[in-house]
């Protein structure tokens, strides 16, 4: 053919067409370049038909100027791109960006220059030169990458170039990873084990789609386990997907996942520099990489030959994506699979309602773990009562905690204090005038960080540091925190245990896979008594020693109006349990709560999973939520209150009234002011024989809205804010 029509990564282009030039050939799924007026845009050489659009005369085609030396996308990524537009109301292009994420990969030379220290000392040492130095210890990367890790201008880390004390190395950046060997390590497993095993392997033989949930109680083995369809996967030659919810957890897995295959696998996240992206990301579509761990963004990326995907705690919420293509993860990876015909595992100790639903009807393949490995014990569960046992003023341990930590320090035993607020306190405000410290881009509270000695807040980023005066009445040394954050749990801890050695784990301190690295490695090497953390150290790790955890206040996640608070509370602190008594010593978990008779409190006391499931089912049947219905949300935003509200109104007026669609608002957004735009919200509650997509394509087409205004759809959300 010499006509072709291209999608283009600009959502708001459209289709467009082009011919050929002279002797050039393309496949569909090829990656070109085109030319749109004095530039070139990327584009995707599309199936015909499939991309709508008015056909262009010949003569006006104007031809392509280049096809990108990269394998084309394949016809099951074509179809996902698709599928994920379609489901999440996304724009194609937007989709189709994920896919073509790392822009350098498209192109460019082989090898780069990269920086590191040198050995040498500068003639002029000044304050900057040394914390750079001190910084980049072992570190190579780019100048800029290398001012990002230093905290220092490129400015100066050029100068060092200059003085000799940094070095230029060239680096080949496509250079092969190490080979997997699926017979490297055979670990010993316990039966149930090797009968679930032996299913996920036959899986990956047959070569055809079966999704399967892996519920196995915290500290089963399910890694382990699911090393074995992978090492299958291996042996044939095919490509595997490892998705993980956090970075933090990726250090962890690396180290066991070289032990058992005898190298690390490929990563994929956020923190890795440009130069591996484009390693990463063309060993992928060329094959050569075998086993990819990596985020839920690793999920799009132009596999040549996958076998077998894994999302590893499939339940977590950091699996969707809440800006740009609002699509969750764990959803997308079962249609990747799908189209690819493979075996996609979905792992948990506390699945999601919605997987559970669809294990329990036999839509997916249930296969479960019941006993923990190598013998140990589940933890032993303790309610404390806060209306009884009550915390000392300023405090925020009860005594029954306080205990258990002596006890656990007396024996040279590891605990845990869990708390999901990060910071000191979530809170400050004058006791003079009552001042409360607010974002100016947000209707949020700024949060004190003591270790950085800034008030912070957690939706927009913006920081500003704390003040030595009220400046609404200049009062002086009237500031009070109210709350508590892990970073005053663990003050209160070193006030209690003043021998004792405190780590606080957030992401504030384990932003990056090297400081999870270290964090881990004390940790095992017992060089850590207590962890104060959030719901980043609850799932995943494992920690022989450690005994105790205690569960700061189970109250906060049921505030609010998070329309999944039940579940997500059960899955934070049943997560967050299982981190005790893994190893031979038993464990023990003691919450503090002001609602020991809440349902699922009493489930998480009673370790009745089960009947904390079955209850919540039966809610969610009552009250048409999800499995049984849909929601969807739309916000409108502007910076404009007026424009937005007046909108949001105008959308309102002109809802469809449907049967089995209610929708809601528009209201002001619980978070009415986010990064300096106002939001409107709508809520959407359909019946599951709904086309609920199309209702809001073809609402939303009818109206004409103003260019401040900005719309985002987001299907089956989990943000209620």
């Amino acid at each position: 053919m010499n006509r072709v029509r291209l999608l283009v990564l600009n959502a708001a282009l459209g289709p467009l067409d082009y011919r050929l030039a002279n002797g050039m050939q393309v496949v569909t799924g090829q990656v070109v370049i085109a030319p749109l007026g004095p530039r070139t845009v990327t584009g995707i050489v599309w199936d015909e038909g499939r991309l709508p659009g008015q056909e262009v005369d010949a003569a006006k085609l104007r031809p392509l100027r280049e096809v990108v030396d990269v394998p084309p996308l394949s016809e099951p990524l074509r179809r996902l791109i698709e599928w994920t537009a379609e489901y999440y109301c996304a724009p194609l292009a937007s989709v189709a960006r994920m896919v073509l994420s790392s822009g350098g990969a498209l192109g460019g030379p082989t090898t780069t220059t990269e920086y590191r220290l040198s050995g040498g000392t500068p003639e002029r040492m000044t304050a900057q030169r040394a914390a750079a130095i001190a910084a980049l210890e072992g570190e190579q990367a780019t100048i800029r990458e290398l001012s990002a890790i230093a905290g220092v201008s490129e400015g100066v880390l050029r100068g060092l170039v200059n003085q000799g004390a940094i070095e230029p190395v060239s680096v080949a950046i496509d250079r092969p990873y190490l080979p997997a060997d699926p017979d490297f390590h055979q670990p010993a497993l316990s039966p149930d084990q090797l009968h679930v095993a032996k299913q996920l392997v036959q899986a990956v033989e047959a070569k055809a789609f079966e999704p399967f949930l892996l519920d196995g109680v915290t500290g089963s083995g399910k890694t382990e386990t699911y090393f074995e369809p992978i090492a299958e996967a291996l042996r044939l030659g095919r490509q595997v997907l490892v998705l993980l919810p956090e970075i933090a957890l990726t250090e962890n897995f690396l180290t066991r996942f070289e032990q058992r295959f005898g190298a690390p696998p490929v990563q994929w996240h956020s923190s890795l520099k440009s130069t591996e992206r484009r390693r990463a990301w063309r060993a992928i579509a060329n094959g050569d990489a075998q086993v990819i761990v990596g985020a839920r963004s690793a999920l799009f990326l132009p596999y040549a030959d996958l076998g077998l995907i894994v999302v590893d705690e499939a339940h977590e919420i950091s699996f969707k994506q809440d800006d740009g293509v609002r699509y969750n993860a764990r959803d997308v990876s079962v249609m990747r699979a799908r189209f690819e015909a493979i075996p996609v595992i979905l792992a948990s100790a506390t699945p999601a309602l919605e997987t559970l639903h669809m294990a329990n009807s036999g839509t997916y393949t249930k296969l479960v773990l019941p006993s923990r490995f190598g013998g140990a014990q589940l933890p032993e569960v303790q309610l404390i009562d806060l209306t009884i046992d009550k915390p000392g003023a300023g405090r925020w341990l009860a005594q029954p905690l306080v205990e258990g930590l002596a006890a656990r320090l007396a024996a040279g035993e590891q605990s845990l204090l869990f708390l999901n607020r990060r910071g000191y306190a979530p809170l400050t405000l004058c006791r003079n005038c009552g001042h409360r410290f607010q974002c100016p881009n947000c209707s949020a509270w700024l949060v004190e960080h003591r270790l950085s000695s800034r008030l912070a807040c957690h939706h927009c980023g913006f920081e500003g540091s704390v003040p030595d005066a009220c400046p609404e009445c200049g009062e002086s040394d009237c500031l009070v925190a109210c709350g508590p954050g892990v970073e005053r749990i663990a003050d209160e801890v070193r006030e209690l245990f003043p021998e004792a050695r405190i780590a606080v784990a957030t992401s504030d301190t384990l932003g990056s896979p090297e400081r999870a690295a270290d964090f881990i490695a004390q940790a095992q090497a017992k060089a850590i008594d207590i962890i104060v953390g959030t719901q980043l150290v609850a799932k995943g790790f494992h920690f022989p020693e450690l005994t105790l955890v205690g569960v700061v206040d189970a109250d906060l996640g049921l505030e609010g109006g998070d329309l999944r608070a039940a579940e997500r509370t059960y899955q934070q602190v049943a997560q967050v349990a299982g981190r005790a008594g893994r190893g031979s010593k038993p464990g023990e978990v003691l919450i503090q709560t002001r609602h020991p008779e809440a349902a699922v409190i009493a489930a998480l006391a009673d370790g009745d999973r089960d009947a904390f499931y079955a209850a919540e089912t039966e809610a969610r049947r009552d009250a048409g939520a999800p499995p049984f219905g849909r929601w969807a949300s739309i916000i409108l935003s502007s910076e404009d209150d007026r424009e937005a509200r007046e909108a949001a109104n105008r959308l309102g007026h002109n809802r469809p009234h449907l049967d089995d669609v209610m929708i809601l608002g528009p209201a002001p957004a619980p978070m009415a002011l986010l990064r300096n735009r106002y939001r409107y919200r709508f809520l959407i509650n359909a019946r599951r024989s709904a086309r609920l997509q199309a209702v809001l394509r073809d609402w939303l087409a009818m109206q004409d809205f103003a260019p401040g205004v900005r719309i985002g759809v987001d299907i089956d959300p989990y943000s209620f804010v």
